[in-house]
């Protein structure tokens, strides 16, 4: 094997292996919160539920920005701006960093769930991101 090629080997390794790493971290800390299953068929059932605006009533769900497939780029239902996508076979990135994890499902759970979402819901939905 010549060295060009071991050292692309080794980047493309690099990206799922941080990813990993946060995932992995993640979970850790779900089970130190009391979570003793992540179930995948759950995530996906709670990333396709929709719970009612107290607001105004309107239907939301994660598919609203992030469409019914993570592996496909979502759009933001209010600016249209671009959203990469969600599955972590598709972007090594998405869950890189725990900070940016954490402060995403605080984030997107009050905006679609009206609260802040559980620690099991929240290692559900990342199992069954991470497994996509």
């Amino acid at each position: 094997m010549n060295a060009g090629y071991l050292v692309l080997a080794g980047v493309l390794l690099a990206g799922p292996a941080v990813s990993s790493d946060a995932i992995q971290q993640m979970f850790d800390e779900y089970r130190q919160q009391g979570v003793t299953t992540m179930n995948a068929q759950a995530g996906k059932a709670l990333w396709e539920r929709e719970f009612p605006n107290k607001g105004d009533g309107q239907l939301r769900s994660c598919t609203i920005c992030h469409g019914d497939r993570p592996e496909n780029p979502g759009k933001h239902a209010r600016t249209g701006k671009l959203i990469e996508p969600m599955a972590a076979s598709v972007n090594g990135k998405r869950f890189s960093d725990p900070r940016k994890i954490r402060k995403w499902f605080k984030r997107n759970c009050k905006w679609t769930l009206g609260r802040e979402c559980s620690a099991q819901e929240q290692a559900d939905i990342l199992v069954f991101l991470s497994s996509q």
